[in-house]
């Protein structure tokens, strides 16, 4: 029998509406906040066994229809010769800033330079239940390349921004070397046992359409083209890109994550009934009262429903830290017991 989430992601019709939480492996459960006492970030995600671990922990609590791998976007740039630090965020001491630096990018040898990672994958198809997949990922070129450029965080990155324009040929190498360092990454993960893959494009929306369609979509073609033959569904994710879905359009992936601020309904308009969608609870709302919470659930469920594709429930955005699990607990069992179709 096909796992509920990856019946939807094919465009089936599974027996109900499969959800799964992005962060759902994370800083809002107590049981997670335990092992970090002992254990910092980056040694967390190096660790097999604990990152194993971390992952697992909310398929107990929830019975979630997905696991997704305990992991950070940041992790494959150190197996292509970026260092990294964590210090309540990424930092990279050696940011990119002209075109000679690009060439410090090396190809990635997964099993030479993120072997942890491939290991955490396993540990993690071994202990999960077979309805249960379990879901691996990376960042998406535009915003491993905000990081790379503007050194750390930002809330509008204008360095990276500003080097797409000043260093435009250094962009585009750039750019398709993490296509295909991503690539290479991902399919490793499914080789290793993932059956879905997820690319997070966390940044995109600072993008205009035309941006979007000269610099990232060759980027993402590029990935998609080299993980096709797999046979494993496709996930992107264009962060606050409601604006980008005209050049989302056609990509060659199986589902769209939409984020909390752009409608379902008018998203699948927007990309013409081509992709089963996935989302989008405004993560807030897991702070509302259990009515309020449930309407908000119902809302996103009567809108899954119309879909042409199907739909799979999830936040429109990663978990609160602050959120409390009950409330989670709230929406996925209300998610698993909403008859399918419309029908009451």
């Amino acid at each position: 029998m096909t796992p509920p989430f990856l019946e939807a992601a094919w465009g089936g019709t599974p027996a109900h509406t499969p959800i799964w939480i992005m962060r759902q492996a994370g800083r809002y459960l107590p049981e997670y906040r335990k092992i970090r006492e002992d254990i910092d970030f980056l040694s967390l995600t190096q660790t097999p066994e604990l990152a194993a671990e971390v992952t697992l922990q909310p398929i107990r609590r929830f019975g979630m229809d997905a696991a997704i791998l305990f992991s950070d976007i940041m992790t494959p740039l150190e197996g292509m010769g970026i260092p990294i630090e964590f210090q309540g965020g990424p930092v990279l001491p050696e940011p990119i800033e002209k075109a000679s630096d690009v060439a410090r990018l090396t190809p990635l040898d997964p099993e030479e330079g993120v072997p942890f990672v491939l290991e955490t994958v396993r540990r993690c198809v071994e202990q999960l239940p077979e309805e249960v997949p379990l879901i691996g990922f990376c960042g998406a070129p535009f915003t491993l390349m905000c990081y790379l450029v503007q050194g750390r965080g930002s809330k509008d990155f204008v360095k990276a921004r500003a080097f797409l324009r000043s260093e435009p040929l250094a962009a585009r190498d750039l750019l398709d070397r993490l296509a295909d360092g991503m690539a290479t990454y991902l399919r490793a993960q499914a080789e290793a046992g993932a059956r879905a893959l997820m690319i997070f494009d966390s940044w995109i929306g600072l993008l205009s359409e035309p941006q979007f369609t000269e610099l990232e979509r060759p980027a993402l073609d590029r990935i998609a083209a080299a993980l096709r033959p797999l046979d494993v569904p496709l996930i992107y994710f264009p962060n606050q890109g409601g604006h980008l879905l005209g050049g989302v359009k056609g990509l060659d992936v199986d589902v769209m994550e939409i984020d909390w601020r752009r409608p379902l309904s008018a998203a699948d308009t927007d990309l013409e009934g081509r992709y089963v969608l996935q989302g989008n609870l405004d993560p807030s709302a897991l702070f509302a009262p259990p009515q309020t919470l449930d309407q908000e659930v119902d809302r996103v469920l009567a809108e899954g429903r119309k879909l042409a594709k199907g739909h799979i429930f999830n936040l429109g955005h990663g978990i609160d830290r602050h959120t409390d699990p009950d409330q989670l607990a709230r929406v996925v069992d209300r998610v698993h017991a909403a008859p399918m179709g419309g029908e009451e």
